[in-house]
This record gives structure tokens, sequence and C-alpha cells, in this order.
């Protein structure tokens, strides 16, 4: 493909090709918060090691294939399991070992836009680079989320998608993700400046607006990143706006 043109947005941030790439959030932050180091000690006993990710990936594709011996010549097998014809996924969310592991063992790969907007083209273009044909692909296969939320207009767009900063905030502040907000919850609690400044990444690669608006997006996001396939993720209070956003999308589409 063409070499990417990027020009600086006036935050932080580029647009490539017309593809908002925010300032990256970091999120050694969020790990050193107390509520994550409670999971992260639920999650793994007191002086476990961490094993290699890309052996782990390489164990569970052994097992599937039913070819697993371990470093003693020990065979195991596992059941149920063995033989099943999986679709075996690598998600990453920047251009790190899961997007090197992906690539090299010919798997497909799922990119976060939607929780990592900062680095999917770096993701997206390590596992390409990285890539080997396989038994499973001849060549890379990219799939790209995106938060959407679709509305008749735009003014509905701002009033259902007010609470969606106010749930990030509730993450990346390490209180926990909380229920989803009602938009009368959100206009009783404004984000401070502080808290915009938070969750502004994620906040300005939503994809909200009537559905020739999110439809433009997506294509340029599929366009810069090359994704073979998009996946959306609708977040709303009512259950009724998020399924109006699903059938918009379709309908404007080609799907319906």
């Amino acid at each position: 493909r063409a070499p990417r043109r990027s020009v600086p947005d006036g935050k932080g941030g580029h647009l490539v090709d017309g593809l908002l790439i925010p300032p990256s959030y970091s999120f050694a932050t969020l790990a050193r918060l107390p509520r994550f180091r409670l999971y992260a000690s639920l999650l793994q006993q007191p002086g476990a090691e961490t094993p290699d990710f890309a052996a782990q990936v390489d164990e569970i594709l052994a097992l599937l294939d039913g070819t697993y011996v371990s470093a003693d010549g020990i065979d195991a097998h596992a059941v149920p399991g063995e033989g099943a014809e999986l679709a075996v996924w690598v998600l990453g969310s920047s251009g790190g070992q899961s997007a090197r592991v992906a690539g090299e063992r010919g798997l497909p790969f799922a990119a976060n836009y939607h929780v990592s907007p900062s680095s999917v083209l770096e993701a997206v273009d390590a596992y390409r680079a990285a890539f080997k044909p396989s038994a499973t692909l001849a060549a890379p296969y990219v799939l790209v989320s995106a938060d959407v939320l679709v509305t008749p207009d735009d003014e509905t767009a701002r009033a259902v998608g007010a609470p969606f900063g106010h749930w990030v905030r509730s993450i990346r502040t390490g209180r926990g993700a909380m229920p989803y907000p009602s938009p009368e919850e959100a206009a009783a609690d404004p984000l401070s400046e502080e808290d915009r400044l938070l969750v502004a990444d994620r906040l300005d690669t939503r994809f909200a607006g009537p559905p020739e608006t999110v439809v433009e997006r997506l294509r340029v996001l599929r366009d810069v990143t090359g994704a073979d396939e998009l996946l959306v993720t609708t977040i709303a209070h009512d259950h009724a706006d998020r399924v109006r956003s699903f059938r918009l999308l379709a309908e404007a589409w080609g799907l319906d």
C-alpha cells in the first residue's frame, strides 16, 4: 500500500489519511492502582511466574492439534478440545509480542482501535511484518474493533452517548467499570476538565452520529488499517438504543 500521510490534529495526536490517532494513554497508571494490584494478586498465586506468551500460544495450538509433548517427552491431550475446528485468534493493542506471535504463527489478528486507538497502526503493521504463511492462513488477516453509536441525528448521538465518558472514567480511575449510567445520571455528574483529559482518546475515537457519518468513518478505519473485517461494539444505557444502533448501521452498510 502507499505510504500513509500523517498531519498533526492540533491536540497532540495525528490524522493519518483521515483516521484520528490520538495521544497514547498510559495503562501503567492503572497497574499502580490498589484495585488492579488486588486483581493481580487474585489471578496469580504468590511466587508464580507468568509463562512466555509465545510458548502459551504454541501449547494451545499443540493441544488442539493433538501433538502436545512436554519438555520431558510426555504427551498430553485436551478432552474435549483436541481436533476441534476452532479459529484461534490473537488480540493485541500494540506492536509488541502479541502482534509478532500472531504473525509468526500465521494466525488471524484482532487489533484494538476501541481500547487502544493510539497504537492500532503499529499493531497491524507489526503483525503484517512478522507474518508467515501457515496451514491456517496464506496471507495476513486483520480484524479491527471500533466503538460505534448510530443514531438518527447528531443531537440524539450527543444525548444518548453522554454517559460514555463517565463509564470510561470509572475504569481509568481504578474503581472498576460502573453500571452504565443513564443520560440523566451523567448530566447530574458533569465531567471535570481533568476527567475529560483522562478519557479524551476514547471519546474522540468513538464513531457516533447518524448512519452516513458513522459509515464514512468506519470506511476510513478499514482503509487506513487495511482491515479485512471490522468488529463494532455499541454501548448505551437503554437496550433499545443499542438495538437501533446496530439496525441503522446494518442498513447503511447494506447488510439488512
